[in-house]
């Protein structure tokens, strides 16, 4: 029972003056009670951490001989003076058939040939893009609020519950949503949501195109990742129609994996890069609004309405040696966890119908908890690959007396050592998904305010916009020119399933505001800590 109330918090809520009732003229309060994410430090499991070492010992193991290997042929040597060392050689060589020579001299350029032909190509990020929808679209929470009014689809205390949920959002005034959704009508609609889809996607598809300088019919592969509308033919089908691209084209077409299929789509890109040489690769990572937009009365669907806003971002990469040069970012580490083998998690976030056949998107109460458990397995896993070494060295330590102590009647225990992963990285772009989410993993992970000040902007300024967050946050960073090269840049999402992803950029080069950066026309208004 204890450990169930330390993950509980409270918070009293001014809820204004009663306006009928015994009470009516009077101040009401109410007390609200909150999930928070589990302390990391209590619950780090040692087998996730070996994940971590497996992989890096699976991928490391023939760096760590190199030097090994050099150092022992240099003691050697070093023994030797110049002209010791020529004879030694020429006696040795003296001692071999020319034909032996000739055929291990064959050996070793044909196994270094089939080792450089046989690692991994290093992947990098050309250039990416987010959509800016029109003024016409932005609507600050007020008006939000009066076209969910308008549209007589919410009683008056579901229009209350969404004020209270935008004021405690984090969310600013100038959030995008099609206006459709103050309609009285249906806007679940295919028409509404292929016209939502081709105002992001092409806006966003539009601005990489002239940003990179690569023609649409050089793109080799093409991933597409929407989680709730998946029309057919499919959203990569509708973008390959647009811009006529290639008959070869890998096309690909990812739906139903919720705000962190961005990653899980950067992953699949890399796989295919790996497979096809010389390639260009484009994804591209929206959710459609209006087409999800829910119009019932359970409150824990009516979450997702009050946060989820328009966005699309569109990502080129290479696996071309030759664009090393212009590339902004190289990829290096991504790791992915899912809990769906856990009924809970698997039902966290779900879409169904309410008492009333509306479709939506349930929230539980145990999302943050979820989310939390999801994340501690994604951290530790990723610690052995980036981490110093001296942080891995504390950490492990920690694990292994707290395993040594569980076992001893008189050992006392210890809390494991979280690792400071500000070492790690110079930046982060945290899912964007709410000031809650982002409050509690600040204190868990120990992070200052400018390592989420991007997070934070994000969700202030554009709401959040699912699977594309992550870019607009990196955008952020690249208009305030803070990327400098050899920075490293965590980019980390979380969603349905349950699942958590990490992937991580080097930067490699200085990266400078573009023309058509989305924070360019409110940079100077960023950040502002009192609204956050």
């Amino acid at each position: 029972m204890a450990g169930e109330q330390d993950l509980l918090s409270t918070e009293i809520v001014n809820r204004g003056v009663e306006s009928s009732g015994p009470d009516a003229g009077s101040m009401t309060f109410s007390v609200r009670v909150r999930r928070r994410l589990p302390e990391f430090v209590n619950s780090v499991k040692l087998k996730y951490v070996k994940l971590g070492y497996l992989y890096l010992i699976n991928h490391g193991i023939y760096l760590a001989t190199i030097p090994v290997l050099v150092l022992v042929f240099g003691a050697e040597v070093g023994t030797l003076s110049r002209e010791e060392l020529r004879r030694r050689i020429w006696d040795s060589a003296a001692g071999y058939d020319l034909a032996a020579v000739v055929a291990f001299l064959a050996l070793f350029v044909f196994t270094l040939s089939v080792y450089f032909m046989s690692r991994p190509r290093s992947i990098y990020l050309l250039d990416f893009a987010c959509y800016k929808p029109t003024d016409d679209l932005k609507v600050t929470k007020d008006q939000f609020i009066d076209l969910a009014q308008k549209s007589g689809k919410f009683t008056e205390d579901s229009i209350e519950f969404q004020k209270r949920i935008l004021n405690s959002s984090g969310i600013g005034d100038e959030t995008y949503i099609p206006k459709s959704i103050g309609s009285p009508e249906n806007t679940a609609t295919m028409k509404e949501g292929r016209a939502e889809a081709s105002t992001v996607i092409f806006g966003a598809l539009d601005e990489l195109f002239e940003k990179s300088r690569i023609r649409p019919k050089d793109v080799g592969i093409l991933v597409v990742n929407c989680s709730l509308f998946n029309p057919t033919p499919s959203l990569s089908a509708m973008i390959i129609n647009h811009y006529k691209m290639r008959g070869n084209i890998l096309s690909f077409n990812l739906g139903g994996m919720g705000c962190s299929a961005g990653i899980i789509a950067i992953d699949l890109a890399r796989d295919m890069l790996q497979a096809n040489p010389n390639n260009f690769a484009v994804v591209v990572s929206t959710e459609m609004v209006g087409y999800n937009w829910y119009p019932g009365n359970d409150r824990s669907m009516l979450i997702p309405n009050c946060y989820f806003r328009m966005g699309c971002s569109a990502v080129v990469l290479s696996n071309r040696h030759r664009d090393y040069r212009r590339a902004k970012y190289k990829l290096e580490h991504i790791v992915r966890t899912h809990k769906g083998a856990d009924d809970r998690s698997f039902r966290s976030i779900y879409q169904e119908e309410d008492s009333q056949k509306f479709k939506g998107l349930k929230i539980s109460r145990d999302l943050v908890e979820i989310g939390g458990d999801a994340l501690k397995t994604n951290i530790t896993t990723l610690g052995p690959l980036v981490l110093p070494l001296s942080e891995q060295l504390l950490f492990f330590s920690t694990l292994v007396w707290k395993l040594l102590s569980g076992k001893g009647a008189n050992v006392r225990p210890t809390k494991p050592y979280i690792p400071d992963y500000k070492l790690a990285f110079e930046h982060f772009c945290v899912h964007a998904a709410s000031k809650t989410v982002l409050d509690e993993l600040q204190r868990n992970l120990k992070l200052s305010d400018k390592n989420l000040e991007a997070s934070r902007a994000a969700l202030h300024r554009f709401g959040n916009t699912s699977s594309s967050s992550i870019w607009y946050e990196l955008a952020y960073l690249e208009a305030k020119e803070r990327v400098k090269r050899g920075d490293r840049v965590w980019q980390l999402s979380f969603g349905s399933g349950f699942k958590c992803n990490s992937v991580v950029w080097k930067s490699l080069r200085k990266v400078r505001a573009s023309s058509g950066n989305p924070w360019l026309d409110c940079l100077d208004r960023y950040p502002t800590q009192g609204e956050f």
